[in-house]
């Protein structure tokens, strides 16, 4: 895979519309034999597009975000970005961010309490639309990621977003979900990247094989996608293009936590496509920066210069 660090920093815009609060419950890291009930307590700034900021930003991209930022937990939620390397567009959100306590103590993460945010108001997705589409315009990509829950933004503000920034001119990757992904597709995204389970939803294929999901790449195609990466969890992710289908597989590693893996494929592709690599490259980076981070404690974390090694042990299949 080609390396390309001289040169100006890639620019990368991602539209976060639900930054969230990470409140994780660990086993102490030192037992000091205090008290049976001592445990750890970690904090982060969390949500997919932040976890792909992350990613994205520790692949050497110049980062901004642009989201809305309001309450309790959008103060602290702020604050904790100031201490990571990007540029953060805050749009003021009246009610305010939401977030999550996980306890992590057990053999499987446990969600001890979810405060899902509001929708957003009219004035606040103008806001974000605007805010969203001019730092796109100074970016070599857009990264768009999705709500959480999804009723905070309407489908249509993804397609409308994505539609005027391919217009003006700037490359869009898209990491989306349900009647999100198919505004995206009828924007005619660049890249839609998508997890099998998400294709599934779609309703498009009844079945998960190779072959059903290549099938439904191909409806995408048609309704207007520019390409189609989709993942498969432990499985070779596909790269669906109008004129090919190519399969895109790691070596076998041990996971950690299986989360976040899709978000940091999305930050290689989009910044490999803002390094000039070819899509079949940029996505070849991706499934390195994916398949690591599910070996790292911290979703969208990585150490750039083993993402740019392991890349080079990517196996990229052409199937048609």
């Amino acid at each position: 895979m080609t390396e390309t660090r001289p040169g100006p920093k890639p620019r990368i815009s991602i539209l976060v519309p639900t930054p969230l609060l990470i409140t994780e419950i660990t086993e102490p890291a030192a037992h000091r034999n205090r008290s049976s009930h001592e445990s750890d307590v970690h904090m982060h700034p969390g949500g997919q597009g932040l976890w792909v900021a992350r990613m994205a930003g520790s692949l050497g991209a110049d980062v901004s975000v642009s989201g809305p930022f309001g309450g309790e937990l959008g103060s602290l939620i702020r604050t904790m970005l100031d201490g990571l390397v990007m540029q953060v567009n805050a749009v003021r959100y009246g009610y305010g961010n939401g977030g999550y306590v996980y306890d992590l103590r057990g053999e499987d993460r446990e969600t001890v309490a979810h405060m899902p945010p509001p929708e957003l108001s009219r004035h606040e997705l103008d806001d974000l639309y605007g805010t969203a589409f001019v730092d796109a315009l100074a970016s070599d990509v857009l990264t768009v990621t999705g709500a959480e829950p999804g009723d905070v933004v309407p489908a249509s503000f993804f397609g409308r977003l994505i539609r005027d920034t391919r217009d003006a001119g700037t490359t869009v990757v898209a990491d989306l979900s349900g009647k999100p992904a198919l505004a995206a597709v009828a924007a005619n995204v660049d890249v839609l990247k998508i997890s099998h389970e998400e294709v599934l939803d779609l309703e498009l294929v009844a079945e998960d094989t190779a072959d059903a999901l290549v099938s439904a790449g191909h409806m995408l195609l048609e309704r207007g996608a520019g390409a189609v990466v989709i993942s498969r969890a432990k499985d070779p992710a596909l790269l669906v293009e109008k004129d090919s289908v190519r399969e895109v597989s790691a070596p076998s590693i041990t996971p950690l936590d299986h989360r976040g893996a899709g978000d940091s494929m999305t930050a290689g592709i989009s910044v490999g496509l803002a390094r000039g690599l070819d899509l079949v490259e940029a996505v070849a980076l991706g499934a390195s920066a994916g398949a690591l981070n599910v070996a790292r404690r911290g979703l969208g974390t990585g150490n750039r210069t083993t993402i740019e090694k392991f890349a080079r042990e990517i196996t990229v299949r052409t199937l048609s």
